[in-house]
């Protein structure tokens, strides 16, 4: 099957039970400079999990990696088997409550640590199941206000900017590599977003080029300043891991280590509950950041169900739950990488045949055969911290501009950021409710309707 198609047509794939596979270079075609970005920056992101698994889970550095690389295939399994038009990743922001319950004294070793994870990755599974199957979970969307959608994404935005520049923390990034996380930000922000940089690009195709390398410069330079100036070290070793796939499963599957309890599944479900909020905002997210760039790719319609997404995400994490259980890697969508693939994909069919050609080149068509090769793996390692505040910082200004675009007045403006802040600072569910609240009381509705009619 060719993956050539017709204007104004959809992508080429496999349609199965409601879904599209595309398979790589069959159905995609590769797309060098998101795939060479894919090599540093999504595997340096995906590693980020290593010292974690490491240092709580009683996992070795080659069974974390093996783990690793079953999260990075199930976040592909997004785009490639169930056919989602999201640069798919983890839902970052339900990693801190995870830790915290997991880290505490009601969990003393990797075991009971790794039970309790598979429980909450099957309650949020069960969940969006259910949302999915019913179609609750879109007319949920649908029947939202736009404030309330405003606010819940400029949360998200908040919570990765206080994540990013809390420099009260002592393992804050600025504070253990100021220099070269300051490069590789304020370099990767600018390539993404600067419109005066876009405008000179499309005069000079020099400088389009590096436009067109997304967040690649900003790693590569961040690296160099940060060997000069003794931030990062630097210990690359030669030859392939043959990743312990048996060990790996041996350590975390319940299959091996015996299944949660049901006490588990019960304590489980706050936080399942918690990670639904975090899905329901980067579904809304990353449905108007491609709303607001489809109008100029009108040769390739997407599309867009929310009940398969519910269905799909909750396949991924049930499988994850049953091989490599780590509940908030398997979300809908990677806001930054999201973002930077969506920018060039507007730019036209020249730039990007079809935005799941940017999707599989940027995940490196889907199999992280990096993962075997011992020096990017130990090439990337000391990159893993600013990996993630990166990603952070591009998820931060993304939501936000999404964001502010649905506030039409004062008082929604007003009432989308006192709302976001509540559900960035507060417990998820105070917050929530909250925000509602101040929907209901400080925005007129009716008004709004009339407005629109």
């Amino acid at each position: 099957m060719s993956n050539e198609r017709e204007r104004a047509a959809q992508q080429p794939g496999f349609h199965w039970l409601g879904f599209t596979a595309r398979i790589p270079i069959l159905h995609t075609r590769v797309c060098w400079p998101e795939f060479f970005q894919g090599i540093l920056v999504s595997a340096a992101t995906a590693l980020a999990l290593v010292p974690l698994l490491t240092t709580y889970f009683g996992l070795s550095f080659e069974e974390a990696i093996a783990m690793s690389f079953l999260h990075s295939f199930l976040i592909s399994a997004s785009w490639m088997i169930f056919g989602e038009p999201y640069a798919s990743g983890w839902l970052t922001p339900a990693l801190p409550f995870v830790l915290t319950l997991l880290l505490s004294d009601s969990f003393s070793d990797p075991t009971e640590r790794l039970q309790m994870m598979t429980a909450i990755s099957l309650d949020f599974a069960l969940l969006l199941a259910v949302l999915g199957v019913s179609g609750l979970g879109a007319k949920l969307i649908k029947v939202m206000p736009e404030v309330l959608k405003g606010a819940v994404i400029l949360g998200a935005s908040i919570a990765a900017f206080l994540k990013v520049f809390d420099l009260q923390a002592a393992d804050n990034i600025f504070n253990t590599h100021p220099y070269s996380a300051s490069v590789a930000i304020g370099l990767s922000l600018l390539l993404a977003f600067s419109a005066p940089l876009h405008r000179l690009a499309a005069r000079y195709p020099m400088l389009a080029r590096l436009v067109a390398l997304g967040l690649l410069p900003g790693f590569v330079l961040g690296a160099v300043i940060g060997a000069v100036m003794g931030e990062l070290q630097f210990d690359i070793q030669m030859g392939f891991f043959a990743l312990p796939m048996m060990d790996m499963f041996n350590k975390v599957s319940p299959f091996a280590i015996g299944w949660p309890s049901l006490e588990m599944f019960i304590q489980g479900m706050p936080l399942a509950l918690i990670g639904y909020i975090l899905f329901f905002g980067d579904l809304l997210t990353g449905k108007e950041v491609l709303a607001m760039v489809a109008k100029n790719r009108e040769d390739e319609p997407l599309n867009f169900n929310d009940s398969r997404t519910h269905i799909s995400v909750a396949i991924r994490n049930a499988i994850s739950a049953l091989i490599a259980p780590f509940f908030p890697t398997q979300g809908i969508l990677w806001t930054g990488i999201h973002v930077v693939i969506a920018q060039r994909w507007q730019q036209g069919r020249q730039a990007m045949g079809s935005l799941f050609d940017g999707i599989s080149s940027y995940y490196m068509l889907g199999l992280p055969f990096i993962f075997f090769l011992a020096p990017v793996v130990t090439g990337i390692k000391p990159m893993m911290p600013i990996a993630l505040a990166v990603t952070l910082a591009l998820t931060g200004f993304a939501c936000a501009y999404v964001a502010m675009a649905k506030a039409k007045n004062n008082a929604e403006r007003g009432c989308m950021l006192l709302s976001a802040m509540c559900l960035a600072m507060m417990d998820p569910w105070l917050g929530l409710i909250l925000a509602v609240l101040m929907s209901v009381f400080l925005v007129d509705f009716k008004a709004e309707a009339a407005e629109a009619d």
